[in-house]
């Protein structure tokens, strides 16, 4: 597998070699492929900000962000996201990592489907969202240049993606359909059942004990 495109380089340490073996061996291609592209298309976005970023927790975060929609979280209840925060600050704490970092990295994931908050907070946290809204949502598209783009799919493709990480977020998401309130998961939800009924705002600020 090629660790260097477009001038970024997964970092070369014990560390990073071991994520990588922990996520190729416990997700599928859909997903590590999406993650890696996640990682290259992130330190891309922070390259062309000309920010300092620290590759290993970015790659970290990156890797570890959608754990959460694996089968190993089949019975949770939590947000998808969170399932991965909280695997990736086990990961990282077993390892010896600081408290500091090990939190970063749960930040960057648990924030990467909250809009407009990531991009004000360390460069990592802001980039694991940068990363994630260009490979998902293609924001941050002319932030990379056509080279580079190409670059990055031709060692990690993305056959008929859109629709399946889309069926990836439904699947992971169904059995718990609360945790989608507040993020764009509930679009989701809503796309593949268009029966579901999304938790709403206001009816639950109306409906709450409060007498006024």
């Amino acid at each position: 597998m090629t660790d260097t495109i477009s001038g970024i380089s997964v970092p070369d340490s014990k560390l990073a070699r071991e994520i990588t073996e922990y996520i190729r061996d416990n997700e599928d291609d859909l997903l590590y492929h999406h993650s890696r592209r996640v990682f290259f298309f992130g330190a891309l976005v922070g390259q062309a900000q000309d920010l300092s970023v620290d590759h290993e927790l970015l790659y970290a975060a990156a890797m570890f962000h959608d754990r959460g929609l694996t089968d190993t979280y089949s019975d949770s209840m939590l947000r998808f996201e969170v399932d991965g925060a909280n695997e990736v600050r086990e990961f990282l704490l077993e390892r010896g990592a600081s408290q500091e970092r090990a939190h970063n990295a749960w930040l960057g994931i648990a924030l990467h489907t909250t809009p407009g908050v990531p991009e004000f907070m360390a460069p990592e946290i802001a980039l694991v969202s940068a990363g994630v809204e260009t490979d998902v949502l293609g924001m941050h598209f002319d932030e990379l240049t056509d080279a580079q783009r190409q670059a990055v799919v031709e060692v990690h493709p993305r056959p008929d993606f859109k629709n399946q990480i889309l069926k990836a977020f439904n699947d992971a998401n169904v059995h718990r359909p609360h945790s989608t309130f507040g993020n764009m998961n509930a679009d989701v939800l809503e796309h593949f059942d268009p029966e579901f009924k999304r938790d709403n705002f206001v009816e639950i600020i109306k409906a709450n004990p409060w007498s006024e």
